[in-house]
């Protein structure tokens, strides 16, 4: 029945109706346009192109006391909001005054449910999300979580996790979530904190990820955790170690991260044991869980020498990193394994650490880690291995030639495309393994010198200075 419609030119003059002043004119009007565009991207990208959102949205002004046709605003709103292009229209309306006086006048369930499924797909445009937050959308939402926090009744528990989702929406908008934050003064901050401890799981998720969200500044990752927010999330996660809900230890750690990325937040969070609760959580098989935690000890542990020794000693973490260094059905759970088993000896820079890392038999996935696509992996691993091969290259000596370090180094020299940091590393390296027997005989058989030399001609002074190094080191011992 749509392509006839479609083809009898039926949707202009139908538009155009819903300037109408009648009602059930609108009413009509409204029910067939959704009718005729249902599902069909291209024709709601037809409609609005035509303007059409705008008029709704005054409709809906005008008649918010007719359920009726306000129901059919609410559908039509649902509909063109999955598409993209509707988000600058509907952010040049007040859809967000209208949308949110008509939430504050409901009280049935299914009235509510039928505007969260508009607000949902608008909230993910900045724009509109700062007009919802300016709009006093967060008191009504935060009304909505306080009535249905203690329901038991399926709609309480469907109302409060719709509530507490949206909220934390909200949040991944930098002015909105700026502007709730207030200097960490806000009511709705200090609202949004009194739901990590309660007994809800929802809540506790929800509470966890609101943190993590506000925790994308500097300023306010200090201000966070000079006022105790850290303990808070600690203590959830003591109580997920047991009960071990997934998602909830995912966004506690999540939160941690972002806190621990400030400098002068580390030690704190050190002190207050954060890594050891942390460590409570190598056993998890969850990859979205591991994921975060390996990022979380990774921010901790960042020029905190200490921290680093502590953790890079202990063999039950280096022996769980060395099995996340193979997992390679999850790219990212490889990827921060590697970082940090890394990160554990470049910020320690201690023998013992070294010594935990090649018993461990993390020195073969160092050397694969220097072959990574990203440069920044590619560097940490060179000084890794750097290190390792100054503070005990007999114990890695095995391990080293075992990966083929010598011919991973030739080929990184020969790329044209290294970064300057990726060849200069590499030459500091070579010149480290000079003191092993086997390790030097590769070198020699590799014809190092004749890339070394042409390196001396290069843009970087830095670079060429250590080619001009590490040529005289490969001439004087040939």
């Amino acid at each position: 029945m749509r392509s006839p419609c479609v083809e009898a030119g039926l949707i202009p003059p139908l538009v155009q109706l819903l300037n109408s002043t009648d009602q059930e004119v609108l009413l009509q009007t409204g029910r067939a346009l959704g009718n005729i565009c249902y599902d069909s991207h291209s024709l709601q990208a037809q409609l609005i192109n035509m303007g059409v959102i705008p008029t709704l949205v005054k409709l809906l002004g005008i008649h918010s006391h007719n359920t009726a046709l306000t129901e059919m605003c609410l559908i039509a709103f649902g509909n063109l909001a999955e598409l993209e292009s509707s988000k600058e229209q509907f952010a040049s309306t007040n859809i967000a005054e209208e949308l949110v006086h008509l939430f504050q006048k409901q009280t049935e369930h299914e009235k509510k449910e039928m505007i969260f499924e508009v607000l949902a797909p608008l909230a993910e445009n900045d724009v509109i999300k700062l007009q919802l937050v300016e709009a006093g959308l967060v008191e009504c939402l935060l009304d909505v979580v306080a009535q249905t926090v203690d329901g038991e009744r399926e709609e309480d528990i469907a109302q409060l996790k719709t509530a507490s989702d949206l909220m934390v929406l909200l949040l991944l908008g930098d002015e909105s979530m700026q502007k709730l934050f207030e200097g960490g003064k806000g009511s709705v901050f200090q609202r949004v904190l009194s739901w990590i401890p309660s007994h809800s799981h929802q809540l506790q998720l929800a509470g966890a990820l609101a943190i993590a969200n506000f925790a994308r500044n500097d300023g306010n990752c200090i201000h966070m955790v000079d006022t105790g927010i850290v303990q808070k999330l600690l203590e959830l996660l003591d109580r997920h170690v047991e009960e071990g809900n997934v998602t909830v230890q995912h966004a506690a750690l999540s939160a941690l991260r972002n806190l621990a990325i400030p400098v002068v937040n580390k030690s704190k969070m050190l002190s207050a044991g954060v890594a050891d609760v942390v460590l409570k959580f190598l056993q998890s098989e969850m990859p979205p869980v591991q994921f975060k935690l390996l990022g979380t000890l990774r921010m901790l542990i960042d020029t905190q020498a200490e921290a680093a020794d502590h953790l890079g000693t202990n063999g039950k973490l280096v022996e769980r990193l060395v099995e996340w260094c193979e997992a390679k059905d999850h790219a990212g759970v490889m990827g921060e394994s590697n970082r940090l088993l890394s990160a554990l000896i470049r910020h320690s820079k201690s023998k013992e650490v070294v010594r935990t890392v090649i018993q461990g038999g993390g020195v073969k996935h160092l050397v694969t880690m220097a072959t990574s696509e990203h440069m920044i992996m590619q560097n940490e691993a060179l000084v890794a291995l750097g290190l390792i091969a100054a503070l005990d290259l007999v114990a890695a000596e095995k391990d080293l030639v075992g990966a083929g370090l010598v011919s991973v180094l030739h080929k990184l020299l020969s790329d044209e495309r290294s970064a300057p940091e990726i060849k200069y590393n590499s030459m500091v390296l070579i010149c480290a393994v000079m003191g092993s027997e086997p390790l030097h005989k590769e070198v020699q058989s590799l014809a190092f010198i004749s890339i070394v030399s042409k390196l001396r001609a290069h843009e970087n002074k830095t670079v060429s200075h250590q080619a001009s190094l590490t040529e005289q080191r490969l001439t004087a011992q040939s």
